[in-house]
């Protein structure tokens, strides 16, 4: 992002508000995220339904607080970023009139740009960058074998065949997944001139944080059945029997209580599908995918100073603290409630 704001000399919130936004709303409502996929285990929810309709709701969420969004974030928040690649607030984008010896160096160091490496690259012992194609597959397939699971469960018999046991294996998150591993080795890996030691390194690299979030989903879960068993999911459940408050709404509403008092967008997806569980006993397989991906959007709501993800945003843009708010935390919300919207017009539809 900070690379692209400066070849372009585009404010740095209208290249990161719709990049940042995309990033959110997989993290809420695309499975395999370990928020979402939890939740639909917790819930007994249909991997299919889910990822269908988080994809469905994820377009438009991603127009409107995206591209959309974008120019006001960069009324409230104006940053640019210099020639020394870092972020400087107010700085003015330079004029087009230049002299044709200052475009000609200009262009002359967006190339060089283009065929360096970065430190963390060569650190990894890449020589050279990987086609483009591969790199985006590597990203891409986990997803598409799912959603080849997902269409499979809608139209394909649950008879044994081998077609549809085929689909069932390919489909299955963790297999998914290491599909795109073994192809990110191949394609990235090979593809960038990194031998096979420097790979097994490169894998080893992403242990710690896999662990990190291992370490957050089991925490979450441990708070979910703390309230669990404190009766907070009988509370709600009665609550919501003896009012004509939508259940998607409720599940909404209990996971940005969540996300507010704990910060982390993770915890709030696991601890609130606990809570509203005894819920999803009363509804069908598309209702429960709903439930999921509301829960989802809920967890996603005004990201503050708890949230590890703000002061990433904030330290990587150079924002102050009220700048952040401004535009990621505002931005969060309106992914959470446009969202919300989206689901609960799904929910009158199927």
């Amino acid at each position: 992002i900070l690379l692209v704001a400066k070849r372009t000399g585009v404010s740095l919130m209208k290249v990161g508000i719709p990049a940042l936004a995309g990033l959110s709303i997989l993290h809420g409502l695309v499975p395999p995220h370990p928020g979402p996929e939890t939740a639909i285990k917790l819930l007994d929810a249909p991997l299919s339904y889910t990822l269908i309709f988080g994809l469905i709701t994820a377009v438009p969420t991603l127009i409107v607080a995206g591209p959309l969004l974008a120019p006001f974030m960069d009324r409230l928040v104006p940053v640019y970023v210099g020639q020394d690649g870092k972020p400087h607030s107010g700085v003015e984008r330079k004029s087009s009139g230049t002299a044709g010896s200052e475009q000609s160096e200009s262009f002359e160091i967006k190339t060089d740009e283009r065929k360096s490496l970065g430190e963390s690259q060569k650190a990894a012992g890449a020589t050279h960058r990987p086609k483009f194609i591969a790199a985006i597959a590597s990203v891409l397939v986990p997803v598409l074998l799912m959603l080849v699971k997902a269409i499979g469960d809608l139209t394909l018999a649950d008879d044994g065949s081998t077609g549809r046991t085929f689909v069932d294996f390919v489909g299955e998150p963790s297999v998914a997944l290491l599909a795109g591993v073994l192809l990110a080795m191949v394609a990235v890996g090979k593809g960038s001139g990194m031998r096979r030691t420097q790979i097994h390194e490169s894998l080893g690299s992403g242990l710690p944080p896999v662990a990190a979030i291992m370490l957050i989903v089991a925490a979450g879960g441990g708070f979910k059945q703390v309230l669990s068993d404190s009766g907070v999911a009988n509370v709600i459940a009665d609550i919501a029997k003896g009012t004509n408050i939508s259940v998607l709404l409720l599940g909404w509403l209990v996971a940005v209580a969540i996300r507010l008092a704990t910060g982390s967008a993770t915890v709030a997806t696991v601890t609130a599908a606990g809570i509203v569980a005894p819920l999803g006993a009363t509804l069908d397989e598309p209702h429960l995918a709903l439930l999921v991906l509301a829960v989802g959007s809920g967890s996603l709501f005004f990201s503050h100073v708890n949230d590890a993800g703000f002061w990433l945003v904030k330290e990587y843009f150079g924002l102050t603290v009220g700048q952040t708010i401004k535009s990621w935390s505002v931005m969060e919300t309106v992914i959470s409630v446009t969202a919300l919207i989206c689901l609960l017009i799904l929910g009158a539809i199927v």
